[in-house]
Order: C-alpha cells, then sequence, then structure tokens
C-alpha cells in the first residue's frame, strides 16, 4: 500500500496577481510522493521547478491549492513551522549554515531543527560523539575541525556537511534544490554520492531539483518534467531507466522549451 508523505492538490502560485507583470509560476500542480520515493525534476528555466520547491518548503504560499505532508494539511505553514517535517539543501553552499558559527555549532542547530529551543538542549558527550561520528563519513577530515568556523570551509566541504545536517533529524521529505550547481565535477560527483547513500538511509520522500540530465537519469526512480508551470511528463521505474539524456532533451524541446547549456554540456560529455 502507498505510503504519501508529500502531497500537492491542485497547487497554483501566481506573482504579482492583478498586475501587468503577473506571472502564473505554477498552474495546477498535482503530485504525490510516497515514503522512500526519489523523485528528480528537470525543466528549463522558468518551468516552475524552483516555485514547486518554494511551496513545499513554505518559503511560498500557494495562490491556490493545498499541501500535504503525511497527511496533515500544512498549506498555511510557514518553512520554520515546517522544519521539523522538511529538509532543504540549497543550491548556493552559503546558504543553509551559519559562517560565523562553527561546524560543531551548526551541526547542534540541525540537530535541534523543528524542537522547542530550551536551555536544557545542550551538547552533551553522546551528542558530540554522534556529531562527530557523523561528519567523519565525510572522509574531509572535519571531524578534527569541529571547532572551525564553517566560513573557512571550501563550497565542496560546506555543501557536504550541509548534506549531513539535512539529514540529522530525519527529515519526511528531503528537497535538493540544485545541490550541486555551484560544485566542480570532481565534487559534485563525491557530494552526489554521499546524497545517494543519505537518501537511502533516510527512506524518506526526496524532490531532487537538477539541470543536469545526467543526474536526473541517475538519481531516484522517477523523473518528472516540467514546462510552464505543469508537469508535462512523470515518468518512473523501468521507463526511466530506459531514457537517454537526449530522449529527455527531445521531451523538453518538443513543447518549445529551451534547455539550458549547462544541461547541453552534459550530454555533449557523455556522447564522447
Amino acid at each position: 500500500m502507498a505510503d504519501p508523505m508529500l502531497e500537492l492538490r491542485d497547487v497554483r502560485l501566481v506573482y504579482h496577481r492583478g498586475r501587468v507583470d503577473e506571472v502564473q509560476a505554477l498552474r495546477g500542480i498535482d503530485l504525490v510522493v510516497d515514503k522512500g520515493e526519489f523523485v528528480t525534476v528537470v525543466g528549463s528555466n522558468g518551468a516552475g521547478k524552483s516555485s514547486m520547491v518554494q511551496i513545499i518548503s513554505g518559503a511560498a504560499k500557494p495562490t491556490t491549492g493545498k499541501v500535504v505532508l503525511e497527511r496533515r494539511d500544512v498549506t498555511g505553514w510557514p518553512d520554520y513551522k515546517r522544519a521539523g517535517f522538511v529538509a532543504r539543501v540549497f543550491d548556493d553552499p552559503r546558504v543553509g549554515s551559519a559562517p560565523e558559527l562553527s561546524i560543531e555549532d551548526n551541526l547542534a542547530l540541525a540537530l535541534a531543527r523543528g524542537k522547542r529551543r530550551t536551555l536544557g538542549f545542550a551538547l552533551r558527550g553522546h551528542r558530540r560523539a554522534l556529531l562527530r561520528e557523523r561528519v567523519a563519513r565525510l572522509g574531509l577530515g572535519l571531524e578534527d575541525r569541529m571547532h572551525d568556523r564553517v566560513g573557512l570551509l571550501s563550497a565542496g566541504q560546506r555543501q557536504s556537511l550541509t548534506m549531513i545536517m539535512a539529514g540529522l533529524v530525519a527529515p519526511d521529505v528531503l528537497l535538493l534544490d540544485e545541490h550541486l550547481a555551484a560544485l566542480d565535477p570532481a565534487t559534485a560527483q563525491r557530494v552526489l554520492g554521499l546524497t545517494a547513500e543519505l537518501v537511502a538511509e533516510m527512506d524518506c520522500a526526496t524532490v531532487m531539483v537538477t539541470h543536469n540530465m545526467d543526474h536526473a537519469l541517475r538519481m531516484g526512480n522517477r523523473l518528472l518534467v516540467m514546462s510552464r508551470g505543469r508537469i508535462i511528463h512523470d515518468v518512473s521505474d523501468d521507463a526511466k531507466s530506459a531514457l537517454t539524456v537526449s530522449a529527455v532533451v527531445d521531451l523538453i524541446t518538443g513543447v518549445g522549451d529551451v534547455v539550458s547549456d549547462r544541461s547541453l554540456l552534459t550530454e555533449l560529455e557523455n556522447a564522447e
């Protein structure tokens, strides 16, 4: 039996409603993502990918429609109220962590996500050991730098740390919002491997937005193609496995959309 963790019901999002610069970002999105399902999302710029992530996270409220997390209607909940259920990793490694705080302090904040902040929540010995163990699995030596400021880390180190932070309190929904976009190819591959490992462990509903068609096909068990605020293709399991980068590019350009340069570069690299 399906176990839905995330549902979007006829979600519409209009920016600048009633003005001359009105933009219909989402046009009636219906989506159900079950526990353990890993969905990748592609589409041209302006397709609505980021707007959908904003709606799920609570950073934006739908103009109409409903957002349901584990059968509770959270449409009116802001992002901070959803923090105990939804974890988000951003495209910019500098977002999602506090640069002036230490690695340990950032992890402690992530561990307290969704809980009431009280003086009773402190980093006692068992919590410190847990955080050190989680950081050690990165293989970056950061477990020996727990008191260093996060602002001293490289982009790849910081994004790897953010992934660990996202999984400290197992979320119902994990949102990966172009989380590899700012990384060099070698670092992106390492963080991609870490992503697959953590997602398998968390067994949550995962939504990963990407411009990289190869990543979209390699990761997860379901692919959404978006165009002009709608989901135009929803491909799962064997059908997804049979897709090629060229086929996905054709799905996007077939409706008159333009594929980003990064996607085209990936396609050319894979064809070599």
